[in-house]
């Protein structure tokens, strides 16, 4: 059975996910603004006598959206299914970066799942329009690189073929979307981007797909998050290089790139990211390396890098400005935050220059 809502999450059926007596628990809503596509809780439990007692005082549950236009783009792109697959196919093979989850489950169609997942609120969730600090930065570079290895050169496989991929129909679906919602995105939020900023939301709207494709022609492929955004990342303590990545409904097959720029442009400090930029940059290529990666040189990677402002981080903003329930204040100033940031990391590299091309 999987459960609707947080109401249908009994004891009973905790009892037997967790194979362990649940007597009671209490119910938080986390993320409110930030999952804007599911619905997540944290759950304190109230176990029998067993030896879990200590060990699992509270576990994380996440259920579709509550709002049901939010919920029903979700359904549209396959991401309640996609998360699922992930979590219960390819995320056994990874040594670092993932929670650890207990049940992943989703119902045919997609529209109801759950997923539970160990509790990381011992770890650090760092606020969207606070933005990461270097050595966050360098931290969850490291980590993508990681991940991006496990799959790099092999991500085309059949056994892959259940992921959409960066040049495929879901892209194709996407970039027709976003046309139809951009009026609604510049209505909200059009004059709150910097100078020069709503230039490249106009040169990026009916290309996306093409900007997806020239790069997708170029590099190796491996399996990307494609919505890696600081708030779906926690952090261990300073210095220990800990870092949790989660909410893996979007993923993607293409090139690593995409996550790289998804990420530092949509997550830090304009000032902060031009400060640490070639230096994430090198650390994230020496990973690679160190993961066993050949044939990559840092200099495609900078290329593919500056490629990748174009993509994800717009497409985001504008999907999730223009078609989205944003009646959340937290959600809205995110997604303000970053809309202006993946400009501004869009002009920083020659955004405008390399949007005239599809023009």
């Amino acid at each position: 059975m999987i459960p609707k809502n947080i109401e249908e999450v009994t004891n009973e059926w905790l009892s037997d996910l967790l194979h362990t007596q649940v007597l009671g628990q209490s119910r938080t809503q986390i993320g409110q603004g930030v999952g804007l596509l599911g619905d997540i809780y944290r759950v304190g439990l109230k176990l029998g006598q067993t030896q879990k007692a200590d060990a699992l005082k509270s576990i994380v549950v996440k259920l579709p959206s509550s709002i049901e236009e939010n919920r029903q783009q979700a359904v549209a792109l396959g991401m309640f299914e996609a998360e699922v697959r992930f979590y219960n196919e390819l995320a056994p093979s990874a040594k670092t970066g993932l929670p650890t989850v207990f049940h992943a489950a989703v119902a045919p169609g997609g529209e109801d799942f759950v997923i539970v997942m160990q509790d990381l609120s011992d770890l650090v969730m760092v606020n969207q329009s606070d933005g990461m600090s270097a050595a966050q930065a360098d931290a969850a570079v490291k980590v993508f690189a990681s991940l991006h290895a496990l799959w790099w050169g092999h991500a085309q496989r059949d056994e892959f073929d259940w992921i959409p991929t960066m040049v495929g129909p879901r892209i194709e679906f996407v970039d027709d979307y976003l046309a139809q919602v951009f009026p609604s995105f510049v209505d909200k939020f059009g004059a709150e981007l910097p100078p020069g900023g709503l230039a490249v939301y106009e040169g990026f709207i009916g290309n996306y797909a093409k900007i997806n494709q020239q790069l997708a022609q170029r590099s190796p492929w491996t399996i990307a998050h494609q919505d890696s955004r600081v708030e779906n990342m926690l952090f261990g303590p300073p210095g220990s290089g800990q870092v949790v990545v989660i909410d893996w409904q979007g993923l993607g097959r293409g090139p690593g790139a995409y996550d790289l720029g998804y990420t530092l442009g949509g997550s830090m400090e304009p000032e902060v990211r031009r400060a640490n930029e070639s230096q994430l940059l090198q650390s994230y290529h020496e990973r690679l390396v160190d993961e066993g990666v050949e044939g990559y040189t840092l200099k495609q990677l900078e290329e593919d890098y500056a490629h990748s402002h174009l993509m994800g981080g717009l497409a985001t903003s504008i999907l999730t400005g223009g078609a989205m329930d944003l009646s959340n204040v937290r959600g809205r100033q995110l997604i303000d935050t970053m809309a202006c940031r993946h400009a501004i990391a869009a002009m920083d590299h020659a955004g405008v220059e390399r949007l005239a091309q599809f023009n």
